[in-house]
């Protein structure tokens, strides 16, 4: 029969409920469209990182939806009662794990050899710390059945010597589970095919034509290969020379680079002339020994000579092209068999053990080792087993709760595990902190968050570092800006300097945006007048420098100095600028007094003007708040460290003033309100009764009261007159309305 699956709403998504084994045993039941996460990083999580990595079967570094089903039901598998994964035990008594499969019987056993290896009793339940000290101390051993052979493994002395000669010729050794260097089998095979390739190569090179010189023949080589291509530089050169006199000098280098050359401070192996000829070029040279010789190069061919053309051909005060080629037919076999050379990288073991390494009870002596190591691998298994069913029991159900649904950081219970703290800033403390894995990433995905977040980096006394984002969902943002410094308290309760580095701005409430606009003015204003106030400050500064050069060279009766830059002459007012101004100015003072008109002929609807207004300026920038703070997310920070949320994970407004709380006064406090440093107080209430009455005396003045006034006598025509200004628009509305009177008829002539 399927599962039953009740579920909750929160983040404006259906969410379910995980709170009995039977729900984690149903997780493959459960539609991955209704998981919040179906992907999780293994690191950087407030969990014991080793449940995580057990859960993660293939190693990856995340753990994927599919893992977390099958350990869900692998655990409950083997527990006699899978409802002990509710209570999350910090150990596990043998007497839960169930004998019922042969995989429970293995478990079960093996937790038993732990608690005996530890000097236990069975009765005692398995903690995770006792589990760790036992597969440390078995890791620790010499056959720990990793598959991984460390030279420390080895007892005896000449098969140690045999693991640390293939360690010295691997790159890459495999690490032991002790921590210690090794290696494996399929190190040990790739070894020993470059040690046969050596060695085959090695037999190779003993025939006599491939070793003119005999056992000299190797330091004859390496002092021939060292001047081989400049002896053929040399005479080619000269050939070329021979082929055209006009070559000469191009064949020899130009003046210009010994000129260059000899500026510096030369030393006998100076690398200036390195790559000048071996000696002077011309038709037919000889490349002399000893004489004439580029300095750079004069212990090089000495060593050339006493180790190959003296034992070859004899003693020559010069080498001629033709004794060269003589020479190079000599050591052509043996250039030939050091150009094929294989297996280097076991070159460093020398011919002499090379050889008695590839004798064939050497690989078989290490390999029966490795495979005694193998052997140990179902013991191993068996405990890491162990280990992962007690790490299972204590933390699968938070792992389901952080994964499936977030019901830990929605039931406000206890922190996430992505909330790795609480910073402190700003009078404020914001409890929705996430650590930041991937700076770029982040401020790619931060924008689709919706939330205004700040990114800071921390470090703690120990010089250690790391960066995180923390969501502001509560208070204003008027003190807050890059370079800012708070306190920042991990899980653990240590403290960390956190300093603000990136803001990304975004609104926190519907009351901020309000009042946003009227911030943004205010600060323009700031600004302007700042900048305006800096640029007379240097103006002024400027005037002072110059009149204080012109004092000093009256008095030492010299010209003063030129200014930097003479400023130019203001130019006259030009008639049509003020023309133009007039205009202006007029223009403004009509529409204002339109406005004013209009206000005040709302009458005793003037309020709702005034709300109109405020309505104009703050509109725009609470609905554009109202719109951001339904779609704040929590989703796209997690996926910037390497999360897959499934879902919508909504922060609204009341679940955002929880996750950041700003300073209150603790409940009973005292409060003494006297601040002898206090600004003097302003009776505010009588100024704007003030500019009431003031808007109340200009609209009665210009009439817009009279038709709200009862009585005629107190209205501004008749206590003005033709003073006031509505008795103009009176007249002129009468005259515009009254009837022309009809015209005198002519008198009937007679």
């Amino acid at each position: 029969m399927a599962h039953t699956w009740s579920f909750f709403r929160a983040g404006g998504v259906d969410q379910v409920q995980l709170t009995s084994a039977r729900d984690l045993a149903a997780l493959g039941e459960l539609d991955q469209k209704l998981w919040v996460a179906l992907t999780c990083p293994v690191k950087g999580l407030e969990l014991d990182e080793r449940t995580l990595a057990l859960i993660d079967a293939d190693h990856d570094g995340r753990v994927h939806a599919n893992e977390l089903i099958e350990v869900a039901r692998w655990t409950t598998e083997l527990l006699v009662d899978p409802e002990l994964l509710v209570e999350q035990p910090e150990a596990l008594p043998l007497a839960a794990i169930s004998t019922k499969t042969d995989e429970g019987k293995l478990v079960h056993d093996t937790a038993a050899a732990l608690l005996e290896s530890l000097g236990k009793d069975e009765d005692e339940p398995l903690a995770i710390a006792d589990v760790k000290e036992a597969i440390e101390k078995f890791n620790l051993g010499a056959w720990n059945g990793d598959g991984v052979l460390p030279a420390a493994a080895v007892a005896d002395e000449a098969e140690k010597q045999a693991v640390l000669d293939v360690l010295a010729c691997t790159a890459e050794p495999a690490t032991d589970k002790g921590g210690e260097p090794g290696i494996t089998a399929e190190l040990l095979a790739r070894f020993y095919e470059e040690l046969a390739a050596h060695v085959a190569w090695l037999d190779a090179g003993e025939s006599e034509e491939q070793r003119p010189l005999g056992d000299d023949t190797p330091a004859a080589y390496a002092a021939y290969a060292k001047v081989a291509g400049k002896i053929d530089d040399f005479f080619t050169r000269c050939r070329v020379a021979a082929f055209d006199p006009r070559a000469l000098n191009a064949v020899n280098r130009e003046e210009s680079e010994y000129l260059a050359a000899a500026a510096k401070d030369l030393q006998i192996t100076a690398d200036e002339v390195a790559h000048f000829p071996l000696a002077h070029v011309e038709s037919g040279a000889k490349l002399p020994f000893g004489e004439g010789l580029n300095p750079a190069w004069i212990d090089a061919v000495e060593a050339f000579r006493a180790a190959v053309v003296v034992p070859l051909i004899g003693a020559r005060a010069a080498l001629t092209y033709e004794d060269w080629l003589a020479v190079r037919a000599r050591m052509a076999a043996h250039v030939a068999w050091q150009g094929a050379k294989a297996g280097a990288v076991v070159e460093a073991l020398g011919p002499a053990r090379a050889r008695e390494l590839a004798g064939g009870e050497w690989r078989a002596r290490l390999e029966a080792l490795i495979a005694k190591d193998e052997a140990a691998r179902p013991l191993a298994e068996a405990r890491e087993k162990v280990e992962k069913l007690v790490y299972m029991c204590r933390d699968l159900m938070s792992v389901a709760n952080n994964f499936v649904s977030f019901r830990d950081f929605y039931a406000r219970k206890g922190p996430a595990m992505f909330q790795v703290g609480t910073l402190y800033i700003d009078q404020r403390a914001c409890e929705l902190c996430i650590l930041v894995n991937d700076a770029a990433k982040h401020a790619t995905m931060s924008v689709h968050a919706k939330s205004y977040l700040l990114y800071c980096d921390l470090k703690n006394a120990k010089n250690e570092t790391k960066s995180i984002v923390a969501a502001v969902t509560n208070g204003d943002t008027d003190n807050l800006m890059v370079g800012r410094n708070g306190l920042f308290y991990d899980r653990k309760g240590s403290p960390w300097d956190a300093t603000v580095t990136r803001i990304v701005d975004n609104p926190i409430s519907v009351r901020q945006a309000f009042w946003a606009p009227y911030k943004k003015l205010l600060r323009l204003i700031e600004e302007q007048v700042a900048r305006r106030a800096a640029a007379a400050e240097a103006d002024a500064d400027a005037s002072i420098e110059r009149t204080a050069a012109a004092s000093d060279a009256a008095v030492d009766g010299t010209a003063p100095a030129a200014p930097a830059s003479t400023p130019s002459t203001p130019r006259k007012i030009d008639i049509g600028v003020v023309a133009a101004l007039g205009v202006a100015v007029g223009g403004i003072t009509a529409a204002l007094g339109m406005v004013l008109e209009s206000f005040f002929g709302l009458g005793l609807w003037m309020p709702l003007g005034v709300l109109g207004i405020i309505l104009i300026i703050s509109g725009p920038s609470m609905a554009i708040a109202w719109l951001k703070l339904r779609q704040r997310n929590l989703g796209p920070l997690l996926d910037a460290n390497g999360w897959a949320v499934n879902a919508m994970a909504k922060v609204n407004v009341p679940f955002g003033e929880a996750l950041t709380k700003v300073a209150t006064l603790p409940s009973g406090s005292k409060r003494d309100l006297f601040d002898p440093f206090a600004e003097k107080k302003r009776p505010w209430k009588l100024y704007v009764a003030l500019l009431l009455l003031l808007a109340l005396a200009i609209g009665w003045y210009v009439g817009a009261l009279d038709a709200y006034l009862p009585w005629e006598a107190v209205r501004s025509t008749e206590v003005l007159g033709d003073a006031a200004p509505a008795s103009v628009r009176v007249r002129a509305t009468q005259a515009a309305t009254a009837t022309p009177a009809p015209a005198a008829e002519a008198p009937a002539a007679e």
